[in-house]
């Protein structure tokens, strides 16, 4: 039967990852694994909210990738804290699978994650990914990590995870970190331990006397220091959102690039304010090379 002109043509099938805002190539399978879609391929809204958190994290990643050297082995990548590997599984997917080299190493304390980010990376056969039961600062002295890593990333590190991701990166040499810090309480804590004697010889103690501020001023105060100890230790370091504040409230986005220029003014900077918060304790525990 001969189509006649006016007839409309048959639409072309969609893909199911446009419509659903996917990355292109992105693996449906992973992402009903990893329960971000439903069993019948459908996005809720806070899945929705999880995968824009993901996908924003990404394009920082991806580029900061794209930027290494090349080598044989391709590059490294750490996410310390990685819970159920969201991240480090789509960073895979969409960067380390195509490319054919590379390794990821998800790093969890609870080690029922951990068997299960192993099962479904074997069952994806993503076999450049793997997962370790170790701590953030464990897995700094481990034989089952490279001596020296590319990148390394802490996506909602609770407290001082954080820092130990940082000391990790550090030791592992990583030309790149990429960190999103959760829940600064250590800091918190400090600050309320003298807080009447600081009220007593400084105005600025205004600042952290009721609760909500000591917590408020903590996690400032935290993510300044970090990123003044990243700079005194050689890193150029930007800070940014992750994604809107109506997402998440912890988006707070530090980018950390490796030059090698250690600032000294950085290192002053973060020793004086350790001495104007009345917090000079955390020097040697927190940024031993400082303090000696």
């Amino acid at each position: 039967m001969t189509k006649t002109k006016n007839q409309p043509a048959t639409p072309k099938p969609q893909d199911p990852s446009s419509q659903l805002d996917l990355r292109l190539g992105q693996s449906i399978e992973l992402l009903k694994a990893l329960h971000i879609l439903t069993r019948d391929g459908k996005l809720n809204q806070d899945s929705r909210r999880k995968l824009k958190q993901v996908y924003h994290l990404f394009q920082f990643i991806e580029k900061l990738l794209k930027e290494l050297p090349v080598s044989e082995q391709g590059p490294t990548l750490a996410d310390h804290g990685a819970g159920k590997s969201y991240l480090g599984f789509i960073i895979y997917d969409l960067f380390f699978k195509a490319l054919g080299q590379g390794s990821i190493y998800g790093i969890e304390t609870r080690s029922e994650l951990v068997e299960s980010s192993k099962a479904l990376a074997q069952h994806l056969g993503f076999e450049r990914m793997k997962f370790l039961n170790l701590s953030v600062a464990d897995s700094a002295h481990s034989d089952a990590l490279p001596e020296q890593m590319d990148v390394v990333t802490a996506l909602h590190a609770c407290d001082m995870a954080t820092d130990d991701a940082i000391a990790f990166g550090l030791q592992k040499k990583a030309k790149y970190m990429v960190l999103v810090p959760c829940c600064q309480a250590e800091l918190a804590r400090a600050l309320n331990h003298n807080k009447a004697l600081n009220l007593q010889r400084t105005p600025l103690a205004e600042l952290w006397r009721h609760p909500l501020h000591t917590r408020e001023m903590g996690n400032q105060l935290t993510n300044v220091l970090r990123c003044l100890y990243l700079e005194a230790m050689g890193y150029q370091v930007t800070v940014t959102e992750l994604v809107g504040w109506e997402h998440s409230m912890k988006n707070e986005l530090i980018l950390a690039k490796y030059t090698g220029q250690k600032k000294r003014s950085a290192a002053e900077r973060l020793q004086a304010l350790l001495h104007e918060f009345g917090i000079e304790d955390l020097l040697r525990q927190r940024y031993p090379p400082l303090g000696v």
